[in-house]
């Protein structure tokens, strides 16, 4: 709850709002079994159900809007292909002291000092970041081509990575694990259900899924009109 509700503030969005209010009021430890046997775990009262949902909702809005926004994820490869060529060995050290001194600050200012000077180590990356010139979306996850292939943007990775070279594209996929979120609600006549079978909403959650293609901005004009022009081959042959 406080994350969300952090986050959507700082980030100026309201996505993650809900009445958490209502939900704290309306928490409750029931009993549920587990593996044959009881145990007490945190549910709700009927009453703070639709807060419960607005959470879960807050959640995934907040996870597809701005925590996978494709900006903000392909800054975390830039970030990590620096500090694999920064880092001593490519990696943080696992003596403690070590990896104390080793603050933002220290990053953040390896990262401007290595954007200004082409020979430093992790140039390319730093710049990247420092400089906005990040790798840009070519493809992302479309129902429709889902349908045809369930592969269809690694294949298209696969394509573009062939056609303009390893280092010039990335790729980036992430699917929700587990199932919709179970957990025991007390109804008003004084049973326990599961939230899932008492909530509509909660059964039919959509799992959080991405798949983001990017490539160099030099190269991103080029690449998107050939690839609108050969999509729809590349998904059907590769299936095929």
């Amino acid at each position: 709850m406080d994350y969300l509700l952090r986050d959507s503030h700082h980030a100026g969005v309201a996505y993650g709002k809900f009445d958490y209010f209502r939900l704290i009021d309306t928490l409750r430890i029931l009993p549920r079994e587990e593996g044959g046997s009881i145990e007490p775990a945190l549910g709700v009262e009927e009453g703070g159900l639709h807060s419960a949902e607005a959470l879960l909702l807050a959640r995934y809005f907040m996870y597809t809007q701005l925590y996978f926004h494709p900006v903000r994820r392909i800054y975390d490869h830039h970030l990590k292909d620096f500090l694999a060529e920064w880092l001593p060995s490519g990696r943080f050290s696992i003596n403690i002291e070590d990896l104390l001194n080793i603050t933002d600050n220290e990053v953040t200012s390896a990262m401007l000092k290595a954007a200004r000077e082409t020979h430093s180590l992790g140039h390319h990356a730093a710049s990247s970041i420092i400089n906005r010139q990040h790798f840009r979306v070519i493809y992302q996850r479309n129902p429709e081509d889902i349908i045809k292939n369930l592969k269809a943007a690694e294949i298209v990775y696969d394509v573009l990575k062939e056609r303009y070279g390893e280092g010039l594209v990335k790729f980036d996929t992430y699917k929700q694990k587990g199932s919709g979120p179970n957990f025991p609600v007390l109804v008003r006549d004084g049973r326990i259900i599961s939230s899932l079978a008492t909530s509509e909403t909660l059964k039919n959650l959509p799992v959080v899924a991405i798949d983001f293609v990017f490539i160099s901005p030099e190269y991103r004009q080029e690449a998107q009109k050939w690839l609108e022009s050969n999509l729809e081959s590349i998904i059907r042959v590769k299936e095929v």
